[in-house]
């Protein structure tokens, strides 16, 4: 039985990264996607962990191959997603999790319809802001333009399945792990993963 891919995005300073890395720690059976990027890796990332990067040529070249599920330039730096990954988590039986920006979320949507989509909010603007400048790690130009980015991303929320707004941690992680386990025990899923045992209860 293949696994489910999991679409998880936000705007920046949502805290999707926080809530993803709690999933995949205490959740069993659920992998995360490593998508590729042109961005520079930042300190405390590993490579093939969080991203697997690369150059814009290598990147260019395997985009016109056709090897990504989607792709985007976000912040003037490239991401996408590989068609390879994916396919190898699902194919496997274990359910993939995509952590990706809504740009990104909205071509794979797109080219997977049977995709579980949640969007991150954050419980205001100005919490939003306080996020995002206390990374340390962008200077003020960049942190301007990623609020202005994150406001137009917010605007797409209505096109996900799920939406978690982001304002106890915890409760929020409870709300996400509470989908992954809800569409786990989707009747297809179960009656699949099962089918032995309901065999066997409706035998004469």
């Amino acid at each position: 039985m293949s696994g489910q891919l999991f679409i998880v995005s936000a705007p920046s300073g949502a805290g999707k990264t926080s809530l993803v890395s709690r999933l995949l720690r205490e959740t069993p059976g659920i992998r995360l996607s490593v998508s590729h990027t042109t961005r520079a890796r930042r300190e405390g990332e590993i490579v093939g962990v969080h991203y697997h990067f690369t150059d814009n040529d290598t990147f260019d070249a395997m985009r016109e191959r056709g090897e990504f599920l989607e792709s985007a330039n976000v912040f003037g730096n490239q991401y996408g997603t590989s068609h390879a990954a994916i396919e190898a988590v699902v194919d496997a039986g274990d359910d993939a999790v995509l952590e990706i920006d809504c740009q990104g979320a909205a071509q794979v949507r797109a080219r997977h319809p049977g995709a579980t989509s949640v969007f991150i909010l954050p419980p205001s603007r100005d919490v939003l802001r306080a996020r995002l400048t206390g990374r340390g790690s962008d200077s003020p130009e960049a942190i301007a333009r990623r609020t202005a980015d994150a406001l137009a991303e917010m605007r797409q929320h209505a096109e996900a399945d799920y939406l978690i707004i982001n304002d106890d941690f915890d409760e929020a992680y409870a709300e996400l792990n509470a989908i992954v386990r809800a569409e786990r025990c989707r009747h297809a899923r179960q009656a699949a993963k099962h089918a032995p045992l309901i065999a066997e209860l409706l035998t004469d």
